[in-house]
């Protein structure tokens, strides 16, 4: 029987929270050429002399503050999604997960659909939001990879679903346990990207950073711009949970280095939150499908710490979809669609 194969991508977590694990993961992922855009010397001349020497120790004492005993949160809840829609989908389906960096790797998930002889791959990234250096770099590898074989199956991608219905209405609910009308102010905090790669993804070459408000709304000339899906996302949800414009706002986080980055900081409107007498805060974490680094500690501890530390008194995160049923009734209309 033909089945029809789809491929799950999130981006990856190192094999173990060892410093040489970790090093090996932030080698493979800061030397992708779409994550850190300049010249290949530079390039390896900053991530192989400095970021990965330097950082490992200090990123692998952070990755052992949030591992399990099921390992990595982002892999437990990768797999577990995988396996949940498998037995959704049926046995006409083959679907497979891989992550852009180490492993399972995206080259071992493909080879597994080819030997299963699907007659079709639909790749579905987990990353809502499009960004040339997570979703870009997610179909540039399977095409790099698919473009080598002999016999090249029917080939879809999935670009971004930003605005998913079911999707935000799982994020609501999530807010919904921690009682939302309990909170003063809302952030919204996506992943950030350095504001040379949201010029860059600008095809129009007129519209990105030039004005203050280019962002707030989805229009033509800024439908594949990832800061604008983002400011999209976080406004659906806001609309559903009923929170007004002047209750919410829409940060970036995980900032690296000294150029600037999609503003504003989360980090700064958190510490201006709370010195402007903000005393609970919720925090939503849109960019991510699963629970990882950069929500369980960056955001539930440090961020917490800092607002505490200037008079808040309470910072709640937001659960991510992690393995939600109705998360895997999304995908599998993704993949059905």
């Amino acid at each position: 029987m033909d089945k029809k194969g789809i491929l799950l991508v999130n981006l990856g977590t190192p094999d173990s929270p060892s410093v040489k694990d970790v090093r090996r993961y932030l080698d493979e992922f800061l030397m992708d050429e779409r994550v850190i855009d300049i010249n290949a010397i530079g390039r390896t001349l900053l991530v192989k002399g400095i970021i990965v020497p330097f950082r490992g120790p200090k990123s692998a004492a952070t990755y052992q503050k949030v591992w399990t005993e099921n390992g990595s949160p982002l892999m437990y809840y990768s797999a577990r999604v995988r396996e949940l829609l498998q037995e959704k989908l049926g046995e006409e389906w083959c679907v497979e997960l891989g992550m852009r960096y180490q492993n399972p790797s995206i080259d071992v998930a493909l080879d597994k659909l080819k030997r299963a002889g699907v007659r079709s791959i639909k790749v579905i990234p987990l990353f809502p939001q499009y960004a040339s250096a997570t979703t870009g770099s997610v179909h540039q590898r399977v095409m790099e990879i698919v473009s080598r074989w002999q016999t090249i199956p029917d080939m879809s991608f999935v670009n971004s679903y930003y605005d998913l219905d079911g999707m935000l209405d799982i994020y609501a609910d999530n807010a919904r346990v921690h009682d939302v009308d309990s909170f003063e102010h809302f952030v919204f905090s996506f992943h950030g990207l350095p504001q040379r790669q949201l010029v860059k993804a600008d095809d129009t070459g007129v519209h990105c950073l030039k004005s203050a408000d280019c962002c707030k709304q989805i229009t033509g000339a800024n439908k594949f711009c990832y800061s604008a899906q983002c400011y999209q996302t976080a406004r659906l949800i806001a609309a559903k949970l009923g929170i007004p414009d002047d209750k919410y706002t829409v940060t970036f986080q995980s900032r690296l280095g000294k150029d600037p980055w999609a503003q504003p900081y989360t980090s700064d409107v958190i510490h201006s939150l709370a010195k402007n007498g903000t005393k609970r805060l919720m925090v939503f974490s849109p960019a991510f499908v699963a629970d990882c680094l950069e929500t369980i500690y960056e955001i539930a501890e440090e961020y917490e710490l800092e607002f505490r530390q200037l008079g808040g008194e309470k910072l709640q995160l937001v659960e991510s979809l992690n393995d939600n049923p109705r998360w895997v009734d999304c995908l599998a209309m993704m993949a059905q669609a």
